[in-house]
């Protein structure tokens, strides 16, 4: 019991969920930057997003986008779209999982071997009170039955990062402590319980061998961290209350996944704007090769949807514009709210792409992304950019870093690795102003 309670805490394999950096306010008076990932599994597919007979870097001001990102052309100005960025070395086939954010090699029920960009983002970005939040999208038994999972973020090497996929639970970490009725009961009841766990745990684990004495304390640990969280959590409550979504009937009687997706991504942006966290990461089929999206009219779910070409495909149509969708809900939810001279969106990036680069059972040679927003005027937006194939997606992930601040020439890959898979070294600067 308390493995399985401490891993849905946050912590498993030494992993504390929320780091020691904090804020007296989650909110400050400057202009905190931040990042968003939205990883959708089977791949993405470059036909998908680039516009029809564009083959070299351009403008997309007089573009026609493709369908299934069709959602986004009120939004050109703000879209970049890149092409021939490469993770060969990161063996993808049916999903890198950790490896898609960490730029190494990845493989199904491998832990990760480095801490991934999201991760290292979040510690390099303005503190807040919750650092990195990582939501999952999958079918409704899955998010039902495994209500936290581990495939595509990490703090370091054997340390995965858990994703939340039970919007219930999740709401209850972050805006319990401002609830009424049930809600508000249940949660002081399982603070409670945990509290009582997490004393009982610190002082029976004393008695365990050394070998399982470190385990166990790893797992004591998330205790302390879950309950460190929800103090810090009530100390901001009026602040909260602006920002908390409104629960109703989705949230324990779905009718669809897609329910449980729309309000994921709610609690996801009211973490954002609430200024919670500064780093969200977004698993669409949470690293994996499953995810269903029955609520959008499509029957097939899981691998079988990986086997579909995705170009014209009615399907990844759906899937794709329902992407889109919700990439322009962060938009202008982060637009409607000011910050500085203009608004969050202003200081924030979002990266679009796949945890499979483009496509099912692929070798990972071409890696399509698109980015939204300028990152605070650090990213070129508003075109199209095509590059020779020769620089890997950690290229990409020491840009962000870099533009972020930290003094970054490479990411996770040493000279060994760079000699043999990257022809450059340095930001990507055909992506920065």
């Amino acid at each position: 019991m308390l493995q399985g309670v401490a891993a849905g805490a946050g912590a498993a394999f030494g992993l504390s969920l929320v780091p020691e950096r904090l804020l007296a306010s989650p909110v400050s008076n400057s202009n905190p930057k931040r990042v968003i990932f939205f990883m959708q599994n089977q791949g993405f597919d470059p036909k998908t997003c680039i516009p029809e007979g564009m083959t070299g870097s351009s403008s997309l001001a007089n573009a026609k986008l493709p369908e299934p990102i069709s959602a986004l052309e009120p939004f050109k100005e703000r879209l970049h779209i890149i092409n021939g960025l490469h993770g060969i070395h990161t063996s993808p086939s049916h999903s890198a999982f950790f490896g898609a954010l960490g730029g190494y090699r990845g493989s199904d029920g491998v832990p990760p071997s480095a801490s991934t960009i999201d991760y290292e983002l979040s510690k390099v970005l303005p503190p807040t009170l919750l650092p990195h939040l990582c939501i999952g999208m999958d079918s409704i038994e899955n998010m039902t039955t495994k209500p936290t999972i581990a495939t595509l973020s990490a703090s370091g090497a054997g340390q995965p990062i858990f994703m939340h996929s039970n919007p219930n639970h999740l709401y209850q970490m972050l805006f319990g402590g401002i609830s009424t009725g049930d809600i508000r009961l249940q949660h002081e009841a399982k603070s409670n319980l945990l509290n009582q766990i997490e004393m009982l745990a610190a002082a029976n684990g004393q008695s365990l061998p050394s070998a399982e004495r470190l385990r166990y304390s790893q797992y004591v640990q998330g205790f302390s961290d879950l309950n460190g969280l929800r103090n810090r959590l009530d100390t901001v409550s009026d602040h909260l209350r602006k920002f908390a979504p409104v629960v109703d009937e989705r949230y324990t009687k779905p009718k669809f996944e897609t329910d449980w997706h729309d309000i994921l991504l709610d609690l996801g942006i009211s973490a954002l704007t609430s200024g919670i966290t500064n780093t969200l990461t977004i698993g669409s089929g949470r690293g994996e090769i499953f995810g269903a999206w029955k609520g959008l009219g499509v029957e097939q779910q899981g691998h079988n949807l990986g086997h579909m070409d995705q170009p014209d495909n009615p399907i990844w149509i759906k899937i794709r514009q329902y992407n889109s969708r919700m990439l322009v809900r962060i938009m202008e939810a982060l637009e409607s709210i000011p910050e500085g001279s203009g608004s969050m969106m202003d200081h924030t990036l979002i990266v679009y792409t796949s945890n499979n680069a483009d496509k099912q059972h692929t070798n990972g040679a071409n890696w399509p992304v698109m980015l939204l927003g300028n990152f605070d005027g650090a990213f070129k937006t508003g075109c199209f950019t095509q590059l020779d194939g020769k620089r890997p997606i950690n290229s990409l992930y020491a840009t962000i870093l870099r533009a972020a601040g930290q003094n970054c020439d490479r990411f996770n890959m040493d000279d060994k690795l760079a000699k043999k898979f990257d022809d450059g070294t340095g930001p990507l600067k055909e992506l920065l102003v």
